[in-house]
């Protein structure tokens, strides 16, 4: 949500055909990329929400390129002239970059016994889960 607030608020800079492609895909990479991804190495991403992330960001590419669906381009080929990386790539790098944070802490780090923890004699409840009745998706 608030990558799209960014990108509205610069949208009349990276739609202005004056402005060179290679100056709008870094001002992406630098203002909104950020924004939509906020906080992504702790989400639970599931691979729908991978897609609409990828499907926000090639619509805000397609809009800056000046390009539409129907222009038929390769998503490749737009990344390729705006110079920005597929954003799959993006959540891959902060997760990993986080992990490699949390990998230096000390072995008695509180995050760091997660590591360690034996779960084999935890027990599950039998049958379908209580429904909760204020349970919003």
């Amino acid at each position: 949500m608030l990558g799209l607030c960014k990108w509205r608020n610069a949208s009349g800079l990276l739609c202005d055909r004056k402005v060179p492609l290679k100056l709008k895909g870094k001002f992406y990479k630098m203002v909104v990329r950020p924004a939509m991804l906020y906080g992504a190495e702790c989400w639970p991403l599931k691979e729908k929400h991978n897609s609409k992330l990828s499907v926000a960001e090639m619509r805000m590419l397609r809009w800056m390129s000046g390009l539409t669906l129907r222009d038929m381009i390769r998503n490749e080929h737009i990344r390729e002239k705006v110079g920005v990386a597929p954003m799959e790539d993006k959540i891959r790098e902060s997760r990993l970059r986080w992990f490699g944070h949390i990998k230096r802490r000390p072995p008695d780090d509180p995050v760091r016994k997660v590591e360690v923890l034996d779960l084999t004699y935890v027990k599950k409840g039998r049958g379908r889960p209580k429904k909760d009745l204020v349970r919003k998706y």
